[in-house]
């Protein structure tokens, strides 16, 4: 399926780009590198790739703005390069829509392997059982083939994540999901992932319904628990 994808590869140090391009073009993707901020919007509005890398210490621009700002019209998967350690870059990275992040110094392969991990998220259907493509829950609708979440008439651009995480709680309306739960529904390679990365996830989750759809509040947190829809 490689051969068939573009990753955008934004990193203002070209040896790590470089690396980066190397070991994608060995697994069959096309890459494009761009090394600072300034364009980044203008390129994926152009080329529209399947992914961006996004460095978040970038001239110009940096990653969590341009990340905050491709969310509004693109739902790609982010996933970001960052050499900072505090948790708090971390979440920000997340809350701003990166569907990942990966810490430097890295292993390339490790790099690529989340990039594969994604892409086989977002083209595999969530439900191997559903008979029909459409899950349906009050004002959401989602179209499991075609990744599409609408409310109330409205096309969400959702993430991979934001979107595994909103069928995963429809699917059982009324149920509480613990964060591990919801970590288990979101990423199926083993990771370890901070409970405050689901709770940033669900924060943009939230937000983007009730900017469709104010007045019918269905994400729903139950304290030292977990979340659950109603």
């Amino acid at each position: 399926m490689n051969e068939a994808h573009t990753i955008l590869i934004v990193e203002d140090e070209p040896k790590i780009a470089q690396i980066l391009v190397d070991f994608l073009t060995l697994e069959g993707f096309q890459t494009k590198v761009l090394h600072d901020g300034k364009d980044v919007i203008d390129v994926v509005k152009q080329i529209s790739p399947d992914f961006v890398v996004l460095d978040i210490m970038l001239p110009h621009k940096d990653g969590l703005t341009l990340c905050k700002e491709i969310r509004q019209f693109s739902d790609v998967p982010i996933l970001m390069l960052t050499a900072r350690v505090e948790e708090i870059d971390r979440l920000m990275g997340l809350g701003f829509g990166a569907d990942d992040y990966v810490c430097k110094p890295f292993s390339a392969r490790e790099v690529v392997a989340r990039i594969q991990a994604i892409l086989r998220r977002v083209s595999a259907p969530i439900s191997k059982d559903d008979e029909d493509n459409l899950l349906v829950y009050r004002s959401i609708e989602l179209n499991m083939e075609k990744h599409i979440c609408k409310t109330a008439g409205n096309t969400l651009n959702l993430t991979p994540v934001e979107f595994r995480l909103l069928t995963a709680l429809i699917k059982k309306p009324g149920v509480v999901f613990s964060r591990d739960q919801l970590m288990n529904a979101c990423y199926d390679d083993g990771r370890v992932v901070s409970g405050r990365t689901i709770d940033s996830h669900m924060k943009n989750l939230r937000q983007k319904l009730s900017v469709t759809n104010p007045d019918d509040e269905i994400l729903h947190a139950v304290y030292g628990v977990g979340y659950k829809v109603d």
